[in-house]
């Protein structure tokens, strides 16, 4: 995935997004779990007997949106309504554990707290159960919730409406939030819900999903993505929105403002529960926003976030420390930013060894990349948790092979080797050795090819010395540069000779 500025992203990420302060208004829920096995079928009808192991609660819905915003460090305030019941009481503990903010937070005898329970088996859910009601609120309760809501708008970065549907966000509450939000120069996100998107005129920025778009503008299910799209900018027009975010399940996500369409192709991940990732990518765009973060850097790492959380079971959290976890992760973002300078990739090396991880080191020219070079990184990779590959300049190359070498200039050579999976950083360097590179980087393994003899691989005694391993890896017969090149002048002469 590839960001304008990852260091802008990094930053904001590290520093809690600022700890900006954000209000959330929407539909309350609790989740909660049941956790169990399931070894056979009941004898009483054809279906699983979940042994149950435990059970946990969490906050759903809107509050869910809180949560992920607190875990990554923003200031938050919930606002929405509750029954006077019990799992109205443990949604407030959750909230109240979370640090989020609930003086507008009311509580009805009127409706009960809608509360989710999900089996899970196995790793697998089996069953949801939704206890809850979708009525309008009485005009009253309206009246006092936007009362209790008022007041902290001017005190906020931004306001967030999380709509599930559920009666909260009426046509009516949307407007008079969103008008006195705009009235206090305080941008408006919504997740919005329903068939008619009029309810959201004049709010920042929308983040339906596939289904919800579709819907609203009137077109099929399987309307073609194009058809989508153009549509969406119809709609950001018409409703007056600086940017329109769609979510496209496996096709990741799609940017729609005065600038055109921007697609953002999902991660490659193992999908294991999708409750809580639109929770999460909305909360990681609302606090990136807030921050200051451009457009498509904001949205780029919404669906950075957005492809972690479905790889958890349950209504899923996400905090900075996954956030990092994930840019870190150079399967995550694009190749460009695989090719480091030395200062930025110690500082990468900080990272990967704080979370455990060991450092293998390679080197050569990789002009003409092979399949002998590839099956070389590849087998490297599996010796450790990140493949950093030592790169020699276009000057060392002309040194060591002479002035018709390289025929693939470093950046291209760069480039090709940061495509690779099996490569997690790529550093240049002019010396004819890369000894003070190994030395800069002190790597626990050091790989080179089974062509060279121990006492002849540069930096071996020195990795050696502190307690690293040298490891001579098997090349594949019959695959080198040089192979392709004689091949290449072979193929040349003949078509000169031909000409003649």
């Amino acid at each position: 995935m590839s960001f304008g500025d990852l260091s802008a992203v990094r930053q904001a990420v590290v520093a809690g997004f600022g700890a900006r302060r954000l209000l959330v208004v929407g539909d309350l829920m609790l989740d909660r779990y049941l956790w169990g096995e399931v070894q056979r079928i009941s004898p009483e009808a054809p279906v699983p007997v979940l042994r149950l192991r435990r059970e946990t609660e969490v906050a759903g819905g809107a509050a869910n949106v809180a949560r992920n915003l607190a875990a990554l460090g923003l200031s938050v305030e919930l606002a929405g309504v509750t029954g006077q019941d019990a799992a109205g009481e443990r949604l407030r503990q959750r909230l109240g554990e979370a640090g989020i903010g609930t003086s507008a937070v009311l509580s009805t005898s009127e409706r009960g707290t809608s509360t989710k329970t999900r089996a899970i088996g196995n790793h697998q859910q089996m069953l949801r159960i939704d206890c809850e009601e979708d009525l309008p609120l009485p005009g009253l309760l309206e009246e006092a919730l936007f009362a209790s809501i008022r007041p902290q708008l001017a005190q906020r970065d931004g306001l967030l409406l999380s709509d599930y549907a559920k009666g909260v966000l009426s046509g009516n509450l949307c407007q008079r939030l969103i008008q006195a939000a705009r009235a206090c120069g305080c941008p408006v996100w919504v997740d919005p819900k329903g068939r008619d998107f009029s309810r959201y005129q004049g709010a920042t920025l929308i983040t339906p999903n596939r289904l919800e778009l579709a819907q609203a503008l009137g077109l099929g299910n399987d309307a073609p993505l194009p058809a989508l799209l153009d549509g969406a900018e119809r709609l950001r027009q018409s409703l007056g929105l600086t940017a329109l975010v769609v979510t496209l399940g496996e096709h990741g996500m799609a940017l729609i403002n005065a600038q055109g369409q921007q697609p953002f192709p999902a991660l490659a991940r193992e999908v294991f529960d999708v409750s809580g990732a639109g929770d999460t990518a909305i909360a990681v765009l609302a606090a990136a926003l807030a921050a200051g973060l451009a457009g498509a850097d904001a949205v780029a790492l919404a669906n950075l976030g957005a492809g972690v959380v479905v790889g958890r079971l349950g209504t899923a959290q996400l905090d900075s420390a996954d956030l990092l976890a994930a840019l870190d992760d150079t399967s995550a973002v694009s190749p460009m930013a695989k090719i480091l300078t030395l200062p930025a990739l110690l500082e990468r090396l900080q990272q990967w060894r704080a979370q455990g991880e060991r450092i293998v080191f390679t080197n050569g020219c990789f002009d003409l990349l092979h399949a002998g070079h590839v099956s070389y990184l590849e087998q490297a990779r599996r010796y450790g948790q990140r493949l950093i590959v030592g790169l020699n300049t276009d000057a060392s190359v002309r040194a060591l092979k002479g002035p018709q070498r390289p025929l693939m200039p470093e950046a291209d050579r760069a480039r090709v080797l940061a495509a690779l999976a099996a490569v997690d950083a790529v550093v240049l360097f002019a010396e004819a050795t890369p000894l003070e590179l190994i030395r800069a980087i002190r790597p626990e393994l050091l790989v080179k090819g089974a062509d060279y003899r121990p006492e002849q691989v540069v930096g071996a005694d020195e990795v050696q010395r502190y307690g690293g391993q040298l490891v001579l890896i098997p090349l594949l017969p019959e695959r080198s540069s040089s192979a392709l090149i004689a091949a290449l002048e072979s193929i040349s002469q003949a078509s000169l000779i031909t000409d003649h």
